[in-house]
């Protein structure tokens, strides 16, 4: 996929983005996260004392995939390099676009207000590299 085309693929909907990072005894733990694009960063919100919270705080390396599972399958995985945002402002701020996206806009508020608040980051993961494969199946 081109640039724009994998940006667009990962904007579309309510697809998820499921992050991983790596624990402190090196094991990998992947969750679903709800994110947007926003230029070169890619936002989602977490819990500073989460897994990803706390690995990210650790090491701030993240790799985040986003796929459409139905044929002909297509996916992006991003890695990126995490800057964690404690700035209550900034993290709700976020949270509500983030939540609009995923709740529609009469709900983006409602998730704005319970994300945006302290003791929750805003995950700007600053993407490095783009892997991107259009219908794998096709």
């Amino acid at each position: 996929m081109t640039d724009d085309e994998w940006r667009e693929f990962v904007s579309t909907g309510t697809r998820t983005g499921k992050a991983a990072v790596t624990r402190k005894d090196g094991t990998p733990h992947v969750t679903p996260i709800w994110f947007v694009l926003d230029g070169d960063d890619l936002l989602f919100n977490t819990s500073a004392e989460s897994i990803k919270g706390r690995s990210l705080r650790r090491d701030p390396r993240v790799s985040i995939c986003v796929d459409d599972q139905t044929p002909p399958f297509s996916y992006v995985t991003l890695l990126a390099e995490a800057s964690l945002v404690e700035d209550v402002d900034e993290v709700r701020r976020w949270a509500t676009v983030i939540g609009g996206r995923y709740m529609g806009a009469d709900r983006a508020r409602e998730f704005g207000d319970r994300n945006g608040v302290p003791g929750e980051y805003l995950v700007r993961a600053r993407i490095t590299r783009v892997i991107a494969e259009r219908a794998v199946a096709g």
